[in-house]
């Protein structure tokens, strides 16, 4: 580990010396990687110099111990001796944890979508409950979310929703909401009030540059048609709509919010790139079974990873045995208590793992 730390340190002044060279802050690509190469090892640095402080003072203190200090004096440096073996032992657990690799995603936007699954209308209610909670949880760290592409319901439900969050981290932050979303209530609808239980599925995916995942345009199939979705008679007269198929693979991805059909293909093409990008991931994760996606569990889209029960006023989550009883305020976009516990717990497996 220390060897490691060593490097890091070493390319951390390099990083500062080209900083400093007037050829770099020209070139504006090459500062801004630079920068933010910076800001990565920044944390690291300070943390193994906090580590080596405390074993160089740890070793004076034992030095002096040797002259035979009077009793008082004697203490003190006992006293210190301790503190800075306890320090270096809780700087090494630091250090562990901000050397394990880094998932490349985690800075990016990120696109998220939403199905209505088992309950009908229900599930499509609690859709637009989802999509809501996860709106108010950005807004407050400061992050932008724009609707890609939306199918409602007569009712305000949402059968199916794919949205972004522009936002630094935002990735790292939501890569744990995929999968299956179960929902305990009882219905406006329902007169006898009985309890439903509806599902809703949730896909996350960082969003890809056009550097990530190259697409030959040969092989996509678009298609133009009328909007059949509210939006005034414009959208409804001209075929703005789009629809693309990426023949290879079979992902087809429609977009008909915007009355332009060149911000439609736009739309469509960032969440066709997303798409393939997370399913070329999928595969990679496969195929090397010990480097699965940076997800707590399996990530397996098909297993039930939460459960939002309205009765008891309580929310699960089933990967971390993790229950809240606030629902309120979490479908009001207070995630952080859930977010934070569920980085913990993949932390800790990467940890397990790195010291096999």
């Amino acid at each position: 580990m220390i060897d490691k730390l060593q490097q890091v340190e070493e390319r951390f002044e390099k990083v500062n010396e080209l900083l400093c060279l007037p050829e770099t802050v020209s070139d504006q690509g090459k500062y801004a990687s630079l920068m933010k190469e910076l800001k990565n090892l920044t944390p690291l640095v300070e943390t193994y110099r906090e580590y080596k402080k405390a074993l160089s003072d740890g070793e004076a203190a034992k030095e002096m111990l040797l002259d035979k200090p009077d009793k008082e004096l004697k203490e003190m440096l006992e006293l210190e001796i301790e503190e800075c073996k306890q320090k270096v032992e809780d700087l090494s657990e630091q250090l562990k944890i901000l050397l394990l690799p880094k998932d490349p995603n985690d800075d990016k936007n990120v696109i998220i979508e939403i199905r209505a699954g088992a309950g009908g209308e229900e599930a499509a209610l609690f859709g637009n409950s989802l999509f809501r909670m996860y709106s108010m949880y950005s807004e407050g760290r400061g992050w932008k979310p724009e609707v890609l592409s939306i199918n409602e319901t007569g009712l305000g439900g949402i059968k199916e929703i794919s949205f972004m969050i522009t936002g630094e981290g935002a990735y790292s932050r939501f890569k744990f909401e995929s999968g299956v979303h179960r929902v305990q209530r009882v219905p406006e609808t329902e007169s006898g009030g009985r309890i439903h239980t509806s599902t809703v599925t949730v896909a996350v995916l960082p969003e890809a540059e056009e550097v990530d995942i190259a697409i030959d345009p040969t092989d996509l199939q678009i298609d133009t048609f009328r909007s059949s979705g509210a939006g005034g008679q414009h959208v409804n007269k001209t075929e703005s709509a789009i629809r693309i198929t990426h023949l290879p693979t079979g992902t087809v991805v429609e977009c008909q919010d915007e009355r332009s059909q060149h911000k439609n293909r736009e739309r469509a093409m960032k969440i066709l790139r997303s798409r393939l990008l997370e399913a070329e991931r999928e595969k990679q994760s496969a195929e090397i079974a010990d480097e699965r996606r940076s997800q707590v569990g399996t990530g397996d889209r098909s297993e039930r990873i939460r459960t939002y029960n309205f009765p008891q006023g309580r929310v699960s989550d089933h990967r971390i045995g993790l229950t809240l009883y606030r629902i309120e305020a979490i479908m009001n976009g207070d995630l952080d208590e859930i977010i934070d516990a569920l980085i913990t717990a993949d932390t800790a497996d990467k940890l397990k793992v790195s010291e096999e």
